[in-house]
């Protein structure tokens, strides 16, 4: 059955109900209707689209080679469901969000969070160039506060989907209280975010991570990879992304719609992602991270920068990591296509998301975010703890349009890193593709 807006308006359905407020990210926003669509384009057999820079469509044979020893490439159907049917088959009650409940996960995330500096700056030896040995554990200790910290990033991420609680004004007091406490500011994100999930794998609308065109944007990164080789291309790909990708994010809009263009997420001059009152949650955002700032000068002045660096600040750097990690592999890889203004639908988008296994204790403290993120993507404000039946309720009714990749993260990573460079088209999709000899 072809993909229909009208089916949304149907409110019998609680479930159906729910999730139209959340599709057309009404709480954000965003307006887009799920159900809105161009016309398809009617498939008559391969066709690629010629590259005048000389890249070259991998074809499947080319994504089976990049995929070998983990899985095959993903089959993508012309035809799409029809978006009510796909939100209809997930259990009402996974759209309840009881206020009990998500506070319970919520303080995991933040007593976790506490409770591990505490206990380390008292029984650990002081950080010093003349103990080797200090140094390793308190690196240790980064990368594990960057991991327990993430949970709360991803609560506040919650918060601003409205999938923590009833309360709107409630879950976005916590949410901007724990977004803040890690520079990150919250309403303006909450915007750009809501953007990302209206827009998902929109070649010249997504937000974050929409891909280079190998004729275009993306002939600095294919002449790099001449340049410098695979490997060398993927440790400065990994580089740009996990270092310096967040701030460059907020900074500038890296890696947002190249419609909007340059953006900034504390100085909301762009109309195109922070229109009319979204400018004055911008600024209230601001303040949130003024305050942070101010509170972390006086921790320092108090007792020093070297505890605020070590207790804090590295910790942080792997928390940006850790969002970074998630939304690239979320929907990014050598199989996964994007799509153009002519052929895009929400539900494509939505589908156009990817299951991976991470690896426990993370997917426990991270609150599922990277394992259940298809069903976060049809549904923003099923709560995460819900996430695995709605996942298990998808992939039982629509199989043939989920997508998970069982190959390791650090393989994924890496596979990722190596070989996404810039898309080319293949009949109506835009696939990554690299050199080849």
């Amino acid at each position: 059955m072809p993909e229909k807006a009208a089916p949304l308006l149907d409110k019998k359905s609680p479930a159906i109900s729910a999730a139209v407020d959340t599709n057309t990210s009404q709480h954000d926003g965003i307006t887009a209707a799920p159900g809105s669509k161009a016309p398809q384009q009617a498939s008559h057999g391969p066709s690629f689209v010629a590259s005048t820079t000389g890249a070259k469509p991998l074809g499947l044979e080319g994504r089976k080679e990049a995929l070998t020893n983990y899985r095959s490439p993903y089959t993508i159907p012309r035809k799409f469901p029809d978006t009510a049917a796909v939100l209809g088959c997930i259990p009402k009650h996974c759209f309840e969000k009881p206020l009990w409940k998500s506070m319970q996960y919520a303080l995991i995330s933040i007593v976790l969070s506490i409770s591990l500096p505490i206990v380390c700056w008292n029984y650990l030896p002081r950080p010093s160039m003349n103990n080797p040995l200090s140094l390793v554990l308190w690196a240790i200790y980064a990368f594990w506060e960057g991991a327990i910290l993430t949970g709360c990033w991803v609560v506040a991420h919650e918060c601003g989907h409205n999938a923590f609680c009833e309360n709107k004004y409630l879950q976005d007091t916590i949410g901007f209280i724990l977004h803040s406490s890690l520079l990150v500011p919250y309403f303006s994100w909450q915007r750009s975010h809501a953007v990302h999930h209206a827009r998902t794998n929109h070649m010249s609308e997504g937000e974050t991570h929409v891909p280079a065109e190998a004729d275009t944007s993306g002939k600095t990164g294919m002449l790099l990879y001449q340049w410098v080789g695979e490997d060398a291309f993927a440790v400065v790909n990994l580089f740009n992304h996990l270092v310096i990708g967040w701030p460059a994010y907020l900074m500038f809009g890296a890696t947002g719609s190249p419609k909007r263009g340059v953006t900034n997420h504390f100085i909301p001059l762009n109309d195109g992602l922070f229109p009319g009152d979204w400018k004055w949650k911008v600024l209230l955002s601001d303040v949130g991270i003024i305050a942070t700032m101010i509170c972390l000068y006086f921790w320092g002045k108090y007792a020093g920068s070297t505890q605020v660096l070590t207790l804090y600040f590295f910790p942080y750097l792997w928390t940006n990591m850790w969002l970074v990690l998630y939304t690239w592999l979320q929907h990014t890889d050598i199989d996964i296509p994007h799509y153009d203004e002519s052929n895009w639908t929400w539900l494509k988008g939505a589908f156009a998301t990817v299951d991976r296994p991470y690896p426990e204790p993370f997917d426990f403290l991270h609150h599922k975010i990277g394992s259940t993120h298809v069903a976060h993507h049809l549904c923003a404000r099923i709560p995460h703890y819900h996430g695995r039946e709605a996942t298990e309720a998808i992939k039982k009714n629509f199989p043939e349009y989920y997508m998970y990749d069982p190959t390791p993260i650090v393989p994924a990573l890496w596979r990722v890193a190596r070989t996404c460079v810039a898309t080319v088209k293949e009949e109506d999709l835009h696939y990554y593709t690299h050199p080849t000899n």
